[in-house]
């Protein structure tokens, strides 16, 4: 879609909103084209499905951590029925080396879904056992583990793996640790460390880099900043929990009115300039910040044209205690 097809009240991609890689070596254009707010709601629970996939860009049906075991196969049969759209819909299936991960990809096999989150990814076979069960489908694959984060290169050169996301209280579990973050709600430099491996692995390779979970609901500023963070540092969606953190993602994904006319203005002003580098604003600009001017004015146009956008610290996000969550935690 190009901007000038794009009009208000059109499903902006994640593509579009934040701009795709330039053609360099080792980037390509978005894999994933979903987000940025990508919303988990509990395979079990279809009374929700529809009001998840409403308040975000892409849902993901969670048929792994938000199910009971008791409760694994009434969540097969609700997902592989669901009603939603599938360019729209990530089902998270259980992890490759337990019981359930064969039943979900018979349970999913007439269903064909176009996105499949693999979780406690860490080798190029599980990728392959699911793609045979599920010819066409595209992987999302979650590294969660210190195998899954070491593996996190070799699973972004998968041709069919479409974009990496990390998490962080599964990989602290996998280390034997007790949290991922410190008392002030910052992450452990192990944790912070994956996060950019995974973000590296991933553009490296040309595929497209989701953010993981904030767990803590009460931590509204600490959930904005991180989105914030992500959205700067190249991800290209961030997954949430709850209703108002996907709103806030979305917020936190569209640059600031500064942002966009500093953009512009850049933009602008290498248009009058013949060569390579120039100053505008007392700084300079060469072709690395004219990527960035690029990226954050083809976001700012995309989030414009997105009715669902709120502003910053809209009134129309509710705080945690007034929506029920799409996913306990």
């Amino acid at each position: 879609m190009t901007h000038e097809h794009l009009t208000p009240g059109s499903r902006v991609t994640c593509r579009e909103r934040h701009g795709a890689p330039d053609a360099h070596p080792g980037e390509g254009h978005e894999t994933f084209p979903l987000g940025p707010s990508l919303l988990f709601c509990p395979g079990d629970r279809p009374d929700r499905f529809a009001k998840a996939a409403d308040r975000a860009d892409a849902v993901i049906l969670d048929l792994e951590d938000a199910v009971a075991p008791e409760n694994k196969r009434a969540a097969r049969e609700a997902v592989a029925a669901h009603p939603l759209d599938p360019a729209r819909t990530i089902i998270r299936v259980n992890a490759p080396d337990g019981p359930d991960f064969d039943a979900d990809l018979r349970a999913l096999s007439a269903h064909r879904p176009r996105w499949v989150m693999l979780p406690k990814a860490s080798s190029l076979s599980a990728v392959d056992r699911l793609v045979g069960a599920l010819p066409g489908v595209q992987v999302v694959a979650l590294c969660e583990t210190a195998r899954g984060i070491l593996a996190a290169p070799t699973l972004a050169a998968h041709p069919d793996v479409a974009a990496l996301m990390w998490g962080g209280e599964d990989l602290i579990a996998s280390l034997g640790g007790t949290s991922s973050r410190h008392a002030d709600g910052s992450y452990r430099d192990v944790v912070r460390h994956a996060r950019s491996s995974v973000l590296l692995a991933a553009r490296a390779h040309g595929r497209s880099a989701i953010d993981a979970i904030h767990i803590d609901l009460a931590d509204e500023d600490g959930w904005r900043t991180e989105a914030e963070d992500a959205a700067a540092s190249g991800f290209t969606a961030t997954a949430c929990i709850h209703p108002a953190q996907a709103a806030a993602v979305r917020a936190a994904y569209a640059p600031s009115p500064a942002e966009a006319a500093w953009a512009r203005g850049v933009l602008a002003a290498a248009e009058r300039h013949s060569t390579g580098v120039f100053e505008h604003e007392g700084r300079m600009v060469d072709g690395p910040i004219l990527r960035h001017a690029r990226s954050l004015a083809t976001r700012s146009l995309a989030s414009a044209l997105d009715p669902r956008t709120p502003a910053p610290h809209s009134p129309d996000q509710q705080s945690p205690d007034q929506q029920s969550p799409a996913q306990d935690s």
